[in-house]
């Protein structure tokens, strides 16, 4: 399977929310939302409701986008019983340039990220893993530490860069207590982050 490995641009480029360039590229971040979804998720069927909410779009939208995609035979029809499923057509004649051209160019913005998820409380630490860098070996792609950290909020956080992204997003929250003590104790989920080629966007503890 392959796997997405993001590129991180220079940190002092980017502020704030960004209009992608690809976005530009292939006319709407509908698009490029609903590309991403296909493409890094091709074992996958999904129903236009199962689009709009992995991605964060409305139903019409959705909808104007799929048939688009279905008329370039970028996606295919999976099973003839309602509702109508979607996924990614193998015989597509252009699908490997396609899928190398999304994922390489599909930037993880850590201004971006960090925006998303401060919503949810104090950030202390945050790091990337797992498909963010491209090794599939740790049990999560994203950890988050903090104080009084909302997960109701942080578990909407995550959904909404899911969308961004185009497939699910591993992730795990912990109080900074918490978190010390099981760095102390040599805990097996962070050892499978930071054993692993990571990215800390933010330490605020000193790891």
């Amino acid at each position: 399977m392959t796997v997405p490995c993001f590129a991180f641009p220079r940190e002092n480029v980017y502020t704030g929310v960004i209009m992608e360039p690809l976005a530009k590229l292939f006319g709407s971040g509908a698009r490029l939302k609903t590309l991403r979804l296909f493409l890094f998720n091709k074992d996958n069927s999904f129903s236009l409701a199962e689009i709009a909410l992995r991605t964060k779009l409305t139903k019409d939208a959705v909808r104007r986008e799929v048939v688009e995609l279905h008329a370039a035979g970028i996606v295919r029809k999976k099973g003839a019983q309602a509702p109508v499923h979607y996924q990614t057509n193998p015989r597509f004649e252009h699908l490997g340039p396609l899928e190398t051209f999304i994922r390489e160019t599909t930037n993880a913005h850590p201004q971006d990220i960090l925006k998303t998820l401060k919503r949810a409380g104090t950030l202390r630490v945050v790091a990337l893993s797992g498909f963010f860098t491209g090794i599939l070996e740790p049990q999560i792609d994203l950890l988050i530490v903090g104080d009084n950290l909302e997960e109701r909020v942080l578990s909407t956080a995550v959904r909404s860069l899911e969308a961004q992204f185009g497939r699910e997003i591993r992730y795990a929250s912990f109080a900074t207590p918490d978190f010390r003590y099981r760095l102390g104790v040599y805990d097996r989920l962070l050892r499978d982050v930071f054993d692993y080629p990571h990215r800390l966007l933010i330490d605020k503890i000193g790891l």
